[in-house]
């Protein structure tokens, strides 16, 4: 089997996490110009229960690795929309840079990378429904994504409450001039 790879537009980043789609059901996308593809609900389901340790990259590069679903750094879920994915992004210049790069709205879109099994896709003359995938890993794509539907948001860490501040504040000597970010 060949590994496929398709990417979108659809990018968000808040502060240390990238959030978004990969994939959304029932996009039509042009395929390099020889064929159009969509994903029926449900594609990825059977990838999700069976492989335990999917990979967040860059680009597609395998020497780029932002995260993966064995270490808890990468979660994966489909819901009525599409495939989701949350990424923690490690506190490296990589990491940082394409924090800077998706709240500028510079980042092209996320992909995936595939492998179809047999029977996991349908054509309909030069149409493809992919309805079922073996899903290795999802990609922040730079550059130019496959789907424009895709997406990529950066989150913010969360406000610490007032009693999580009161804490804080507690640990470092109860200075009242302690910053907590």
């Amino acid at each position: 089997m060949t590994k496929e790879r398709r990417a979108s537009q659809d990018l968000s980043a808040r502060l240390r996490k990238l959030t978004g789609y990969a994939a959304v059901f029932n996009q039509t996308a042009s395929i390099g110009g020889e064929f159009t593809e969509s994903i029926a609900a449900g594609a990825f389901r059977a990838a999700l229960a069976s492989n335990p340790d999917i990979l967040a990259l860059v680009d597609h590069d395998s020497g780029k690795v932002l995260a993966r679903t064995k270490s808890g750094t990468l979660r994966l879920w489909e819901d009525a929309k599409g495939l989701a994915y949350e990424i923690d992004l490690p506190e490296t210049t990589l990491g940082r840079d394409l924090i800077a790069l998706a709240e500028r709205g510079d980042l092209g879109g996320v992909s995936f990378g595939f492998t179809v099994p047999e029977g996991g896709d349908a054509w309909a003359g030069s149409h493809r429904t992919l309805s079922a995938v073996n899903l290795f890993e999802i990609s922040i794509v730079q550059s130019f994504p496959a789907y424009s539907a895709t997406t990529v948001s950066a989150r913010a860490r969360q406000e610490r409450g007032n009693v999580a501040r009161r804490l804080r504040i507690a640990e470092l000597g109860g200075g009242a001039h302690v910053a907590i970010q």
